[in-house]
């Protein structure tokens, strides 16, 4: 198998890497997760992931934002309302979730038996 390159201003050798950037560590991961089922306040996504620290939830959610895949909706009331949601493209990191949902199964069966 050839393996593709694609360089971005020199930032990444492969896709894989690309990826890896954009969905790095559980919380994001997570995050996309919940949000796939809906539009979620920040209170929601903090109680439905809760050991991520409410800090680490707002960088993490503006990462997502910056990169695309997050979108931030904030209402002009008192106290402020603001809402998370998956942006079209955001919604293309569906089936990778869902391959790693799959493989995590085998995993944890595998674990099971040995």
């Amino acid at each position: 198998m050839v393996q593709e390159r694609i360089l971005l201003d020199g930032k990444y050798n492969c896709p894989v890497e690309a990826t890896m950037d954009v969905i790095d560590g559980k919380w994001k991961i997570l995050i996309i997760h919940h949000l796939l089922e809906g539009t979620k306040r920040f209170s929601e996504l903090k109680k439905l992931i809760p050991k991520v620290t409410q800090r680490m939830l707002t960088s993490k959610l503006r990462e997502l934002e910056q990169f695309g895949i997050v979108h931030r909706k904030v209402y002009a009331e008192v106290p402020p309302k603001v809402e998370y949601s998956l942006t079209e493209f955001g919604r293309t990191v569906e089936p990778v979730l869902w391959a790693m949902h799959e493989w995590g199964k085998i995993f944890l069966e595998r674990e099971k038996v040995s």
